[in-house]
């Protein structure tokens, strides 16, 4: 049994490292759109998307968090205003077969970021948070970050306010932090 809970996990691994873009790639035309401006929620509260799945970003820091959400290609910059600013995402399949990174920092470039990585495959989604990108200064890891969902099946994981080295995010490219649930369940990843 051990054997096959490692064999999925590898290939879990190698899957979402396969998919997940690397280097600078063009911009191409992909349709995301932020919705309007909220109030911060508490992070037990689950906001799904039109379909009733995909993941609701909620920024509750004092400073604008940007955002790309990249496949083979780079998708525009999103703004997640300060105090409540988020983004919603219906799960979307990558057309090279690997996986979506929804990139998140707290300035318009990607030298520090952290990622919300997923692969949807049939009724699965296999996803992780990575911290690999992100400077141990940042103010993600200052105000801690969690992610939640309305499948009571499914895990969650959370980063405590200045906690460097979660151990629920990706440190290192040979951590086992990913996560499956249903294809059908609401995320919300909560910034601060």
């Amino acid at each position: 049994m051990a054997f096959l809970k490692k064999l999925t996990i590898l290939a879990a691994i190698t899957s979402l490292a396969s998919g997940l873009p690397t280097g600078i790639r063009p911009t191409a035309t992909v349709t995301l759109a932020p919705i309007a401006t909220t109030t911060a929620i508490a992070t037990s509260t689950i906001a799904a998307s039109s379909s009733g799945s995909g993941i609701n970003i909620v920024n509750n820091l004092n400073q604008t968090v940007y955002l790309w959400s990249t496949s083979d290609t780079s998708g525009d910059m999103q703004t997640l205003t300060a105090g409540g600013g988020t983004y919603t995402e219906q799960w979307r399949t990558n057309s090279d077969g690997g996986g979506i990174s929804i990139k998140m920092a707290t300035t318009t470039t990607e030298s520090s970021v952290l990622q919300f990585e997923y692969t949807e495959s049939d009724d699965t989604l296999w996803w992780d948070l990575s911290s690999i990108n992100l400077d141990k200064d940042s103010e993600f890891i200052s105000a801690g970050f969690a992610v939640a969902t309305n499948d009571s099946s499914c895990s969650s994981a959370s980063c405590a306010a200045g906690d460097t080295d979660c151990s629920n995010s990706y440190q290192q490219p040979d951590d086992v932090d990913t996560r499956s649930c249903s294809s059908s369940a609401a995320f919300t990843m909560t910034l601060g």
